[in-house]
């Protein structure tokens, strides 16, 4: 099936969660939650786009052209909202890395006032579910920084096996190097797995 042309929900409910794309309108809660989260993403995700939101106006401009990509079905930038509150507690990423296999690569940040809480791995399964069951992956990866246990162990409590380790492959913002972890996960695994 073309890629254009895949049927996707744009909301996904999980327990405690709703994950959704972003939209219209969500610039200024996005540009608090950059303000609020720029320490604590400055070690492992320096690169992530609420690290370089300068402010609201820009915020409602990134979040529109997410909303753009989410409907030409580049790239799959969500939202992880609480049920009951409706704060933003994380964001999920699915890119493509290759539409013929068809293989994606997963991202997940927690915001600050929210880690430790699960809330992360519970978005991570509906996500992994919604690349399996929506966009029909063969194949999902992710890479991980090899000192951020919280993250690689979200990763193998939804079932992604450790496939290698790339040593001192990147630089840290000091300058310094560290590796990444490489995981992945095949259809095959994830059938065995219940996503309800």
């Amino acid at each position: 099936m073309h890629q254009l042309l895949l049927a996707i929900p744009n909301r996904i409910e999980t327990e405690h969660l709703y994950l959704r794309p972003y939209q219209a309108g969500d610039g200024p809660m996005i540009y608090a939650v950059s303000k609020r989260n720029r320490e604590h993403l400055a070690q492992y995700e320096a690169d992530n786009i609420l690290n370089h939101i300068k402010d609201e106006q820009h915020a409602e401009i990134v979040v529109r052209e997410l909303a753009l990509d989410w409907m030409a079905r580049k790239h799959f930038f969500m939202g992880i909202f609480h049920n009951e509150t409706h704060q933003w507690v994380g964001q999920i990423y699915l890119g493509p890395t290759n539409w013929e296999l068809p293989e994606f690569s997963i991202g997940y940040v927690a915001d600050v006032e929210h880690q430790g809480k699960g809330y992360i791995t519970e978005a991570a399964k509906a996500a992994i579910c919604f690349a399996f069951e929506n966009l029909q992956a063969h194949r999902v990866r992710s890479d991980c920084h090899e000192t951020n246990q919280r993250s690689y162990r979200v990763l193998e409590r939804c079932g992604f096996t450790r496939e290698g380790h790339f040593r001192e492959n990147k630089r840290n913002p000091d300058g310094s190097f560290h590796g990444d972890y490489q995981y992945g996960l095949l259809r095959s695994e994830f059938e065995a797995v219940n996503c309800n």
